[in-house]
């Protein structure tokens, strides 16, 4: 709950107030044009409960939705898809042939479902989803929406009958009425030129003028104008009505209770779409708001409060809404800072249609008809028609037409289903026509963060061709699964190692599960394992993939299926048996001389034991760092038992990255030994190791003494690095292929 004292000390005047005046001037005269359209179609007696209902809706969304909202300077009122939505959900019943009475019953109840249905999307944090409905959805609709504002008020515009078809009275000129087409022409022309010539005053509101001053032009010939009774070119006293507007909202509350359940569940479907509707509108608007402030909204908070404005005033007999653009940008262009301005805009909605509801009554039907005629033709998106200019998005341009002929021809729920149901398969079509694998490589082309010798290099780039590496990518699931197997399956025939990498998959069904199950079987059926890497926990889908492929049973207690860390660890797994498979625990190794390492193989054992002098023995524990990012020594590193880690530094952040693993006979620390410069990297010990360390001190003193010694030396360290080099340079080659 928000206290008043808290929305007192936001208020910043006069910003607010202003943006709240000008706001008000904006959805007034809307919120009576949509009320009228929406009571209008159930009778035309029933235009002056509309412009009430239109008065009294926009003073309750003003009022309830800024106070439990949480965005600054959002105005919301009735709009145009809810006149749209309640209108055509009126005239389905009058066609069904329901009394008017029971008309007003059930669209009360519509908006009050509507208002429920919001909330509960709020509550359930479903606020943050509605922006993933497909925007050819959303604009096929807002187009229908719009052609179906525009066609409903022709009749109106042109002075003939509310109930002939507006097809009719667009063909049959004898139905017209020269006056109302003067005064609809007149605000029409002057909404849309308007914004061409002043932005200070909203179009909305010269429209109107211009509309009231042509028929008070045309009134100054024709006596019978300046009259209300049985005038049907104004909306006429507020009051008019056998029963009272109040009598009637008690007697809608006193009907709800004879309604039956079966009633009110056959409004859910619609009420369903309104919500979703009003709910876009809302947050669509409020994504605007954060772009023009820099500010961030909360959309399901949003939702709630709308949702409970919404239900107030069906409640009270007003028109639901949403957070409207057209009101909201011109609160913002006033100087409107806060909220508060919101709850403004709906006291003055409030005073404004109690206290001129004498004046109110004299505004034009064709007049409110002509700014619903520009509200409509506002709401078709033109956008769409670019995607004619590409082959590839003309089938997008195929779910905006079918949305649109849904929304016209059989309804607004249909339209939103079809085009949904549209946009999945074009989904589908897009995922089955790329490539869910990004790489398909082997062995021999990568390597792992483990530097070998040469020897086994020879060995692992002789037989690497054996195990292949499939880096898959983007959404596993039926459309790619057939595309998938397809790929693997020879393969799996003839290869002794098959790894899948999933780092860039984002998704897995089940039908691509079963289809890993099949591959884990063939291979099996080989004795083959099927090697898997970067198994993540959490997919961005929010799925636990580990626990997936188990409840799917491809991983099992077995060894038909490994899961790797990574893929360098998957990669390291297939070398060390690609080379024999030959590894003793640290404890058992047995401590290199100088003389039989790689680095030295076929000298003299005089040089060796000079060059063995002049170096220290150091053991490191398991975990310990044998150097840190930054350290200035300049000292090289020769292993005679065990195996180090080097972890780089990952650009901007405190994390870092393990790029390679020496082992026994190996070296390390060449870089800084070599160009004078400080540590780029940690050397941790990965378990327990003997070291021999050469300082660059004590090389340059063997260089004097020896200098063939220390060229030998720097020979074999430069020959190391480069072959390291260009394995390196050869994989960075094949990863931008």
């Amino acid at each position: 709950m928000i206290s008043t004292s808290l929305l007192v000390s936001r208020f910043k005047a006069p910003g607010d107030f202003w943006g709240g005046l000008a706001s008000m001037l904006v959805a007034l005269p809307a919120s009576v044009a949509f009320g009228v359209t929406v009571y209008s179609a159930i009778s035309p007696q029933y235009a002056v409960f509309g412009a009430l209902a239109g008065i009294l809706g926009a003073a309750a969304l003003g009022i309830i939705a800024p106070t439990f909202g949480g965005t600054d300077r959002l105005i919301s009122a009735p709009c145009a898809p809810a006149a749209a939505v309640l209108s055509a959900f009126a005239i389905e019943l009058v066609h069904q042939g329901a009394s008017e009475s029971n008309i007003v019953l059930l669209l009360t109840v519509f908006g009050i479902l509507t208002g429920l249905i919001q909330m509960l999307i709020g509550f359930m944090g479903a606020g943050r989803l509605i922006k993933y409905i497909p925007y050819t959805v959303v604009s096929g609709y807002l187009s229908g929406v719009g052609l179906i504002i525009i066609g409903s008020q022709i009749p109106r515009f042109v002075g003939a009958k509310s109930d002939v078809a507006w097809w009719r009275a667009l063909i049959s000129p004898d139905m017209w009425d020269s006056r109302s087409l003067v005064v609809g022409l007149a605000t029409v022309l002057v909404a849309l030129l308007a914004p061409r010539v002043t932005k200070a005053v909203p179009s909305t509101i010269l429209g109107i003028v211009a509309g009231v001053a042509a028929y008070l032009g045309l009134a100054n010939a024709d006596a019978s104008m300046m009259s209300l009774v049985d005038n049907p070119l104004v909306l006429g006293a507020l009051g008019a009505s056998g029963e009272g507007y109040i009598q009637t909202i008690t007697g809608r509350w006193q009907e709800i209770g004879e309604l039956k359940l079966g009633q009110v569940f056959a409004l859910a479907g619609g009420a369903l779409t309104l919500a979703a509707l009003l709910s876009i509108d809302t947050l669509k608007t409020c994504v605007v708001i954060d772009q023009k402030t820099r500010t961030r909204h909360e959309p399901n908070r949003e939702l709630v409060a709308q949702g409970l404005a919404n239900i107030a005033a069906s409640s009270i007999g007003g028109i639901p809404g949403a957070g409207t653009m057209g009101a909201t940008m011109v609160n913002l262009s006033s100087g409107a800072q806060t909220r508060i301005s919101g709850t403004i805009e709906g006291v003055l909605v409030l005073f404004a249609g109690l206290a001129l509801g004498a004046y109110i009554a004299w505004i034009p039907v064709a007049t409110l008809a002509g700014i619903l005629i520009v509200v409509g033709l506002r709401m078709i998106d033109t956008e769409p028609l670019h995607f004619l200019e590409s082959r590839a998005t003309v089938f997008d341009f195929a779910v905006v037409l079918v949305v649109i002929g849904f929304a016209l021809t059989v309804g607004l729920i249909a339209a939103s289903l079809s085009g949904v149901a549209l946009s999945v398969l074009l989904f589908v079509r897009e995922q089955v026509g790329g490539s869910v694998i990004r790489r398909k490589t082997f062995v021999n082309q990568r390597s792992s963060t483990w530097c070998r010798p040469e020897s086994e290099m020879r060995l692992i780039a002789a037989k690497g061709d054996k195990a292949v590496i499939f880096e898959l990518q983007g959404s596993l699931f039926f459309g790619t699964t057939y595309e998938l197997y397809s790929v693997l399956e020879p393969e799996i025939k003839i290869r002794e190692y098959v790894i899948l990498d999933m780092r860039w998959v984002q998704a897995v069904d089940i039908t691509a599960a079963h289809m890993l199950n099949l591959v884990r079987d063939t291979l099996r059926d080989r004795g083959v394992p099927l090697l898997i890497s970067h198994v993540r926990e959490q997919l961005p889908n929010g799925r636990n993939l580990v626990e997936f492929f188990k409840q799917t049973g491809l991983i099992d207690d077995g060894h038909a299926v490994r899961v790797f860390k990574n893929l360098e660890v998957a990669i390291e797994w297939v070398e060390d048996r690609l080379v024999g498979d030959v590894v003793q625990s640290t404890v058992e190794e047995v401590p290199l001389r100088l003389a039989e390492m790689d680095l030295f193989q076929g000298r003299r054992d005089v040089t060796m034991a000079d060059l063995e002098a002049r170096m220290q023995q150091r053991s490191v524990k398991a975990g310990e760092p044998v150097y840190n990012l930054g350290d200035q020594n300049r000292e090289l590193y020769l292993i005679r038992r065990g195996s180090v880690r080097i972890m780089a530094p990952i650009s901007g952040s405190r994390q870092f990255h393990h790029i390679a693993s020496f082992g026994r006979g190996d070296f390390f620390g060449g870089l800084a030994f070599l160009d004078d410069r400080a540590r780029s990297d940690n050397a941790i010990a990965s378990s327990d190791i003997d070291l021999f360390v050469l300082s660059l001190e004590q090389f340059n003193m063997l260089a004097e003494e020896h200098k063939k010694l220390a060229l030998i030396l720097i020979i074999a360290i430069s020959r190391t690095l480069a072959q390291r080099l260009r394995h390196a340079d050869g994989e960075r080659t094949l990863l931008h292929v």
